[in-house]
């Protein structure tokens, strides 16, 4: 198919033209970046990165093509997508379409053809920024007033838009884990849904946990009247500190339940305690990022996808750092040592990525055990 001509405007004026990838139209949002060679349409329906533009470092996106079964959220949560340049034609067995095709069928637009290093580094040198891509008007001046119309992140609460509608179970589809064992449910975990992924659900599940899936404006009251053996805060869009209702509903949670946290779960957790956020410059997204774990002095290799962290300086007490960015030295993990409370800032269940810290829901289990 032969694209169109496309035009993607920073905020700050800088401006990128390329080709059309995916839908025509225009669409506006956060332009980030992620460095993972691959994984790209579990990045694509991650609802944590829902209002954002996602640009991808590595040159060819598209090779392996998509399929149905390692989507992480019933749909493409993308406000648009930048890349190098598309593979067309996809070559994996799995494979059901091609990416440019799954981007269409989902009215997601994009833009390829771009040099997404240049991207990257203005990002990295001036800070995330919104950005505005169009296939329809080239007139920076037009695209310079819509872009001054889309709010920013910060302040920006988005879990409202992405979380479940009401409370259900959630059912595996084959009751089988991986090593190929029945499951046989042993824990009961309340899970609240700020835009979780399905491969934490899965993680669990193999796990032996029962879970139920509640919507982010849940209360305490209906997570407790479940009796649950352990509540999940999960990941999520947005600025934590505008998630005012999850804050309170997890302070009131707190010693209640031992209590797993994740990504925007983690920084929930984090105010509930006490603590403050701040956005990062332009955040941590990629499957290649160095965690040291500060009870074991282990290093782990982890996924990450966020664009704010918990402030070091502003922790209180009784609560203690167990994770350490090894970039940055921005703080990756916290637990409670009053109260059965722990999160870490990135992803275990790691998809994509690699597997280096799946054992913290097995440290999960273990709590609630």
């Amino acid at each position: 198919m032969q694209s169109s001509p496309a035009i993607l405007l920073l905020e700050d004026g800088r401006v990128f033209r390329g080709r059309s990838l995916g839908a025509s139209g225009e669409t506006t949002g956060e332009v980030c970046f992620n460095t993972g060679m691959t994984g790209y349409q579990e990045i694509l329906t991650d609802p944590s990165y829902h209002k954002q533009i996602v640009t991808m470092t590595a040159p060819h996106i598209g090779n392996y093509g998509v399929n149905p079964e390692d989507v992480e959220s019933q749909r493409i949560q993308v406000a648009g997508f930048v890349i190098r340049e598309e593979t067309v034609i996809p070559s994996n067995q799995r494979a059901t379409m091609s990416l440019g095709d799954y981007l269409r069928d989902q009215e997601i637009i994009g833009i390829q053809g771009i040099d997404t290093r240049a991207l990257v580094r203005h990002i990295r040198d001036e800070g995330a920024m919104n950005g505005i891509i169009s296939t329809q008007d080239f007139d920076t001046d037009s695209l310079q007033k819509k872009l001054g119309r889309a709010p920013g992140m910060q302040g920006l609460d988005l879990c409202l838009d992405v979380t479940c509608s009401a409370p259900h179970e959630w059912e595996y589809q084959e009751h089988i884990d991986e090593n190929n064992r029945p499951f046989q449910a042993r824990w009961k975990i309340a899970t609240i849904d700020y835009g979780i992924k399905t491969n934490i659900l899965r993680l669990l599940h193999e796990r032996d946990c029962d879970v139920k899936v509640f919507p982010a404006g849940v209360s305490a009251e209906d997570i407790l009247a479940e009796e649950p053996d352990g509540i999940f805060l999960s990941n999520g869009p947005g600025d934590p500190a505008a998630v005012t209702y999850a804050i309170e509903t997890v302070k009131q949670l707190l010693g209640k339940k031992p209590i797993f946290g994740i990504c925007l779960g983690h920084q929930l957790l984090a105010h509930a305690v006490g603590a403050t956020t701040f956005k990062l410059k332009f955040g941590h997204r990629g499957i290649n990022h160095p965690v040291k774990n500060l009870r074991t002095g282990k290093v782990e290799i982890t996924s990450q996808n966020h664009g704010f962290a918990v402030d070091s300086d502003q922790m209180p007490e009784n609560v203690e750092i167990t994770h350490l960015n090894l970039n940055d030295y921005t703080v990756e993990g916290l637990a409670c040592k009053d109260i059965p409370a722990f999160s870490v800032q990135y992803h275990p269940e790691a998809s994509p990525g690699p597997h280096d810290s799946r054992y913290l829901f097995d440290n999960f289990v273990d709590l609630i055990t």
